[in-house]
C-alpha cells in the first residue's frame, strides 16, 4: 500500500492522476469501509459500547486529503474519527482494540471510539466536544509557523460545528495571523438528524470563510480526485505563508449519525442516489477502465483487507482491559502531580 505523501499527481490521457495514486485510494478507502462495516457488526453484538460514529460513505475525504499532504503535516478531527487514522497508516489492530476499550488500544483503551490519537502518524484526535478541535487545529498550525517547519495542519469538522462560536474565533485568528491551516467542513448534510437547511440561513457553508477574507471553496468530496486537488492547492497556499483556507467537503454518510440513529429523517431515494456515486466504486471503475487492474486483482485486495480486519478483531478480543489504576495516568505531564491519587 502506498503511504502518506508518496503519491504524486501525473497527467494521463484519461485521468488526472497516476495508477499508483488510484491504487492507493482504492486500498485506503476500502480498508476504512471494511473496518467500519465490521465495527458496526461488533457494536450490534455489544462488543463495542458507548458512542460509535461510522465514516462509511465519506472515505474520499480522508484518503484524498492524505494523498495530497506530506507525512509531516498534522491531522485533527471530531469524533467521527476511525477513518482518518486508518487513512494515515495507523495500525488497525490498535484502532479496533481502542473501540473495545482494551489496553492495547491506540489511546490505551481510555479514549474509545471518539478519542483516537496517534502521534506517530501526526493524528491529533478524535475530539468529542462539537467544534472543540477547531481552535486546537489553529493552535497546531500556530506551532508549525512559530517553529518554521513548513508543515500545515488540516482540521476537519462536521457541518454542525460551524454553529459554534469557537469556529468563527478560530477562523478570525487564523486569518489574522496567516496560519498554515486548512479548515475542512465535512458536510454530510445532517448535524445529527437535522438537515443544514433547518439549522442555518446560510446553506453554502464555505461562504462563511468569506467573512474573514479567507480563500474558501466547495468540493465534491464523493470523489478523491477533487479532494486531492483542493487540499493540495490549499496546502501550497499555506506553505507560501498566505494563510488558511476553508473547504466545504460535500459528502454523505450511509449510516446514521451514530449507531443509535436509525436515520429515518431521510428518504431511501436520497441514500440510493449517493450510493450510486460511491467513491470506492468510482476508483474501482478507473482502475478497470485503464486496465491497471483486473476484477480478480481487486477482489484479492478486498479479501486481504477483510483478513486484516479479522486479525484486528482477534487482536482486540484477546487483549486485556486496562488496569483501573490507568485512570489516574496520562492526566498531567507531571508524573508526580500532587493533587491526583489512586
Amino acid at each position: 500500500m502506498a503511504t502518506k505523501g508518496t503519491t504524486k499527481a501525473k497527467a494521463t490521457k484519461k485521468n488526472k492522476f497516476s495508477e499508483e495514486t488510484y491504487r492507493f485510494w482504492f486500498e485506503n478507502m476500502l480498508l476504512q469501509r471494511r473496518f467500519e462495516e465490521k465495527a458496526g457488526q461488533l457494536y450490534g453484538q455489544q462488543k463495542i459500547s458507548g458512542f460509535c460514529h461510522l465514516y462509511i460513505g465519506q472515505e474520499a475525504c480522508s484518503s484524498g486529503s492524505v494523498s495530497a499532504l506530506t507525512k509531516d503535516d498534522k491531522f485533527i478531527t471530531a469524533y467521527r474519527d476511525h477513518g482518518h487514522p486508518l487513512a494515515l497508516g495507523s495500525d488497525p489492530k490498535k484502532i479496533m482494540a481502542e473501540l473495545m476499550a482494551k489496553e492495547t488500544g491506540i489511546s490505551k483503551g481510555k479514549g474509545g471510539s471518539m478519542h483516537m490519537f496517534d502521534k506517530e502518524h501526526n493524528f491529533f484526535g478524535g475530539h468529542g466536544i462539537v467544534g472543540g478541535q477547531v481552535p486546537l487545529g489553529a493552535g497546531i498550525a500556530f506551532a508549525e509557523k512559530y517553529n518554521k517547519t513548513g508543515n500545515v495542519c488540516i482540521c476537519f469538522m462536521g457541518d454542525g460545528a460551524v454553529r459554534q462560536g469557537a469556529f468563527h474565533e478560530a477562523l478570525n485568528m487564523a486569518m489574522t495571523w496567516k496560519l498554515p491551516v486548512i479548515f475542512v467542513i465535512e458536510n454530510n448534510g445532517y448535524a445529527m438528524g437535522t438537515s443544514v437547511q433547518r439549522t442555518s440561513n446560510v446553506t453554502e457553508l464555505y461562504t462563511l470563510g468569506e467573512a474573514y477574507d479567507m480563500p474558501s471553496a466547495p468540493v465534491d468530496a464523493m470523489n478523491p480526485e477533487n479532494v486531492h486537488v483542493a487540499v493540495e492547492e490549499a496546502a501550497e497556499r499555506a506553505r507560501k505563508g498566505n494563510g488558511p483556507s476553508l473547504l466545504e467537503f460535500r459528502t454523505y454518510r450511509y449510516k446514521g449519525h451514530s449507531m443509535s440513529d436509525p436515520a429515518k429523517y431521510r428518504t431511501k431515494d436520497e441514500l440510493s442516489e449517493y450510493k450510486d456515486r460511491d467513491p470506492i466504486e468510482y476508483v474501482r471503475s478507473v482502475l478497470l477502465e485503464n486496465k491497471w487492474a483486473t476484477e480478480d486483482e481487486l477482489n484479492e485486495i478486498d479479501n486481504r483487507l477483510k483478513e486484516v480486519v479479522k486479525e484486528s478483531v482477534e487482536f482486540a478480543e484477546n487483549s486485556a482491559y486496562p488496569d483501573p489504576s490507568e485512570a489516574y495516568k496520562d492526566v498531567y505531564v507531571q508524573e508526580d502531580y500532587p493533587f491526583i491519587t489512586e
